[in-house]
C-alpha cells in the first residue's frame, strides 16, 4: 500500500546523500555532521529509534500503573503487542533513517552553496522587490513600526528559534503516534520533499538574506536570542568562505524560506489529520507568527517567505497522493485509503 511513500523517502534521501557527496568532492570539502554532539551517526540512528520507542513506552506505563511496579511490565507489554506491530515499526524506522540523511545532506549542500555557486547572490534583485512591493519601504522597518521593538521582539525570537525543536517533535509525532499508519508516511514523506526542494532553491537563487545583506534597518533591535544567532551565523559563515575554518558548517542561505515552509506543513497536517480545534489554532498561529518574524529580523525576504509556502504545498499534496491519501473534490479535506496494507479504513489520526 506504501509502495510510493517507500519509493519516494528513500529516493529522496539517496539523491540527497548522493548530491551531498558529489558537492563535498567537487568542492573538496569534508561531509560534516550538524549533530556531532551526539556522536557518530552510526551510534545516533538507532539512539534516535530507540527514543520514539521510549517517548511512547514509558510515560504511558508510569502513568497507567501508578508508578507500581507489578502492574509495569503487563501495561508495557500490552502498549508493545497492540501499538508496536511490524508496520509501525517500519514506519519509525524508515522514518527517522530516510528524514535524518535527507536533513544532514540538506545542511551539508547548503553550507556548500558558496563554493558550488562562487558565492553569487540574487539579494539585490529580492531587496529591490521587496520595496517595490511595499512601496519604497523596508519590510523590516514596517514591521518594526506595527508591532514595536520591545515585548513583540522578543515573541518573535522565541517563535522563530522554537522551529528548532518543532522540526524532530513533530516528526516523531506522527511516526509514533498517529493511529492511522498513513498519516505518518504523509508526514515523513512531505518532509523529505520539503527539504529537498528548499534546498534546490537555494541553488536556484542563492542569497543571503536582509539582515546581512542589508543590516544597518535591523540594528535598532534588542539583543534577543534570534538577532545573537544571526550574528553568529554571519560570523560562522565569513570564516567558512574565507578558508578559516574547516569541516564547520555554515548555515546562511536566504530563497526559500523553510521555516514558512515548514511550519506551513505542520499547520496542514494538523488541520487535516487531527481534530482538535485548539491545536488548529495553536499551528495556525503559530505559522503566522513565523512569517512575521522571517521578516522582522530580515531573516528573509517577501519572495523568500512565498517560495516557502508553495514548496509546503506542493510538499504536503505530493506527500499525500503518495501516502495513499484521497483528497475531496475543493482540496479541503482528505480521506486515508488504508491504515495497513489489508485493512481499508477511514480514520482520524
Amino acid at each position: 500500500m506504501y509502495r510510493r511513500a517507500y519509493a519516494l523517502l528513500v529516493g529522496i534521501a539517496v539523491a540527497m546523500g548522493v548530491l551531498a557527496i558529489v558537492a563535498a568532492v567537487g568542492t573538496d570539502k569534508s561531509l560534516a555532521d550538524p549533530d556531532g554532539f551526539l556522536g557518530p551517526s552510526w551510534a545516533r540512528l538507532p539512539m534516535l529509534v530507540a527514543a520514539a520507542f521510549a517517548v511512547d513506552l514509558v510515560p504511558r506505563t508510569l502513568w497507567q500503573s501508578r508508578m507500581k511496579p507489578r502492574e509495569m511490565p503487563a501495561i508495557f507489554l500490552t502498549r508493545v503487542r497492540t501499538h508496536w506491530t511490524r508496520e509501525r515499526i517500519t514506519l519509525v524506522v524508515l522514518g527517522v533513517l530516510c528524514f535524518y540523511i535527507t536533513y544532514v545532506s540538506y545542511r551539508n549542500l547548503k553550507s556548500f552553496l558558496p563554493f558550488v555557486t562562487n558565492n553569487t547572490k540574487y539579494d539585490r534583485t529580492l531587496h529591490l522587490m521587496d520595496r517595490m512591493l511595499m512601496f519604497g519601504h523596508e519590510p523590516g522597518v514596517v514591521m518594526h513600526d506595527m508591532l514595536g521593538t520591545g515585548v513583540s521582539a522578543w515573541v518573535l525570537s522565541y517563535v522563530y528559534l522554537w522551529f528548532l525543536p518543532l522540526v524532530p517533535l513533530a516528526l516523531t509525532a506522527w511516526l509514533v503516534w498517529s493511529r492511522n499508519l498513513s498519516y505518518g508516511y504523509w508526514f515523513a514523506t512531505s518532509q523529505c520533499i520539503a527539504w529537498a526542494l528548499g534546498t534546490a532553491s537555494y541553488y536556484a537563487l542563492p542569497t543571503l538574506g536582509p539582515g546581512i545583506a542589508y543590516p544597518s534597518p535591523y540594528f535598532g533591535l534588542p539583543d534577543t536570542p534570534t538577532a545573537a544567532l544571526m550574528e553568529s551565523l554571519s560570523n560562522t559563515r565569513q570564516q567558512v568562505v574565507a578558508g578559516g575554518l574547516e569541516d564547520v558548517i555554515q548555515s546562511i542561505a536566504g530563497f526559500a524560506s523553510l521555516h514558512c515552509a515548514i511550519t506551513l506543513l505542520v499547520a496542514l497536517m494538523v488541520q487535516f489529520t487531527l481534530r482538535s480545534k485548539v491545536l488548529k489554532w495553536v499551528f495556525w498561529v503559530n505559522f503566522g507568527l513565523t512569517v512575521l518574524a522571517t521578516l522582522y529580523f530580515g531573516w528573509h525576504y517577501i519572495a523568500d517567505d512565498l517560495a516557502g509556502i508553495m514548496i509546503a504545498f506542493v510538499a504536503f499534496y505530493v506527500g499525500g497522493l503518495a501516502s495513499g491519501q484521497k483528497f475531496d473534490k475543493h482540496g479541503l479535506a482528505s480521506h486515508p485509503t488504508t491504515t495497513t496494507s489489508v485493512i481499508p479504513v477511514d480514520q482520524d489520526a
